[in-house]
């Protein structure tokens, strides 16, 4: 019965990932988030009908560990004042905002470890198995986004960054990137790709005072 933590807690980080694009996408000049009503932490206008529901519903039925995505936030590169540049930070912005929130969760466990004196001893468990959920699920979806290979956040920001010569040589993967994709998740390589950055980031936690497995 875990997912019954881990639903609101999924739902909560993707739909914050994708405000977190649209208003650095403000910030830089362009309103299209904004005026389209996606600027707003209503889980509403975010859903998508397979990231949103059918995903984490597929992972609850096969006992896998919670995943999905909202609907992408609409930016539009030519209204921000540096398209390139700006679009790099508007894409880092989202895997940027699920780190927050690991940190801050982790922050929040070592508070309840703290204080599990004064709670009631099955709140404060509950507590703390939501919180290291949020820890390890923000972390998996900040460097599940930051692979550089299209559409993730981390090929806008690799494309923002690299120079004319290697960005026309990188570009050429676009119409493919998605098919990349599914192929590293169908032989498990990107589980890998994913599993690593985390452990050694909850390694880090860890290290800085804030274990939290």
């Amino acid at each position: 019965m875990e997912w019954l933590l881990q639903v609101p807690i999924l739902l909560f980080s993707i739909i914050f990932h994708e405000y977190a694009h649209g208003y650095a996408a403000y910030r830089r000049g362009d309103d299209t988030a904004y005026l389209m009503g996606r600027l707003t932490f209503n889980p509403v206008p975010h859903i998508d009908p397979f990231g949103t529901v059918l995903m984490p519903a597929l992972c609850a039925l096969m006992g896998l560990p919670m995943f999905g995505w909202a609907k992408p936030v609409p930016v539009n590169p030519l209204r921000l004042d540096r398209p390139r540049a700006d679009m790099s930070w508007v894409a880092f912005s989202g895997p940027l905002s699920n780190l927050f929130l690991a940190v801050l969760s982790a922050l929040l466990y070592k508070a309840v470890v703290l204080g599990m004196p004064l709670l009631d001893a099955g709140l404060a468990s509950t507590l703390l198995t939501g919180l290291r959920f949020a820890v390890i699920i923000n972390l998996a979806l900040a460097f599940f986004n930051l692979v550089p290979i299209y559409p993730l956040d981390g090929s806008q920001v690799l494309m923002g960054r690299l120079p004319d010569g290697a960005l026309r040589i990188y570009e050429k993967h676009l119409p493919y990137g998605i098919y990349i994709i599914f192929g590293l998740i169908l032989t498990g390589v990107l589980k890998y790709i994913i599993l690593a950055p985390v452990y050694y980031a909850l390694t880090l936690l860890a290290a800085l005072g804030l274990p939290v497995i």
